[in-house]
């Protein structure tokens, strides 16, 4: 007895960044952009990405009281 062997690509339907059209893709991948876009956005520079700042705990809190401050200040109301 003779078994084919069946191999399964999954596949993900994706739209393209650029112009907006759909696309299949292989499940995983990370392109963004479809056959015809590709090409035409590889012209592009590559953007950098920002570098978030940092805020502790400490700063975190210090700002949530001072929220729970003003937010008692201003709905207090009545004082004109």
């Amino acid at each position: 007895m003779e078994v084919d062997v069946v191999e399964v690509i999954e596949m993900e339907l994706k739209y393209c960044e650029r112009c907006g059209g759909l696309w299949l893709r292989a499940r995983g991948e990370a392109e963004v952009y479809c056959a015809s876009c590709a090409p035409k956005m590889a012209e592009f520079p590559v953007a950098r990405k920002r570098r978030q700042a940092h805020v502790s705990v400490t700063d975190s809190v210090a700002r949530e009281g001072c929220c729970d401050e003003l937010f008692a200040v201003c709905c207090e109301g009545g004082n004109a």
